[in-house]
């Protein structure tokens, strides 16, 4: 019985992105945010079920992927295909946020394969990427619909991000030791400062405070290979 609850967990993920998209294509982007951060709770859950019931499986890891397309690809797409549709600029224009799942589910089917990113990441995170798309229109819609060509280019720049060779590290601890995850405690500490400062509209910026920080630490660090754990 044990073995499925992983996968069941996985399954609320998609089911809470599924509802996710279908808010967001009915212009309920506020509650299409709260979903997908509810996708990112049981994306976590997911593996942390898995490691502490020691129930990995093939089958598992094909799921949470297929989850994440939906929760973390179309969700966002569908999030900005609605902002880009309020302007009503250009009837074709909308349809460039559907570069979001696709480039989601490229960025997928790479970590799947990639031996590189066991214990850290090439390329942003569908989640990361997914809580800055949705973050930024639950504070910031307005803005972004009188500033279009911004949203567009955001909308560009995360899809290279997705799939970009830019070393972005995990989140998981592997001890409370302060040295062995130094970078962790200065991310957690920085988004502290972040949420402290802005509360319900602090999630786009702490994500780009986690994409300037591993940007900063690439740069420091160009020679360092990333480890298996």
């Amino acid at each position: 019985m044990k073995k499925h609850i992983p996968n069941f967990i996985t399954c609320l993920n998609l089911f809470s992105g599924s509802v996710a998209v279908w808010l967001a294509f009915n212009g309920n982007l506020e509650a299409a945010f709260i979903a997908i951060l509810l996708s990112a709770v049981f994306d976590f859950f997911d593996g942390f079920a898995a490691r502490i019931l020691k129930a990995y499986s093939a089958m598992g890891k094909e799921l949470d992927s297929l989850a994440d397309v939906i929760s973390f690809g179309l969700a966002p797409g569908a999030i900005v295909f609605s902002l880009l549709s309020e302007s009503g600029i250009n009837e074709f224009l909308p349809y460039l946020a559907f570069l979001i799942p696709v480039f989601s589910g490229l960025r997928l089917a790479k970590f799947n394969i990639d031996d590189r990113q066991t214990s850290s990441f090439m390329g942003l995170p569908t989640p990361a990427n997914a809580i800055f798309l949705s973050g930024l229109a639950f504070s910031y819609s307005d803005f972004l619909v009188t500033n279009l060509w911004l949203l567009v280019a955001i909308t560009l720049f995360f899809s290279y991000l997705l799939v970009a060779e830019i070393p972005m590290f995990a989140l998981k601890l592997k001890s409370l030791a302060w040295k062995e995850n130094l970078i962790q405690y200065i991310f957690l500490f920085g988004a502290i400062l972040i949420l402290a400062a802005l509360q319900f509209n602090a999630f786009a910026p702490i994500i780009a405070w986690y994409i300037l920080l591993s940007v900063i630490i690439a740069l420091f660090q160009p020679n360092v290979k990333n480890r298996k754990s």
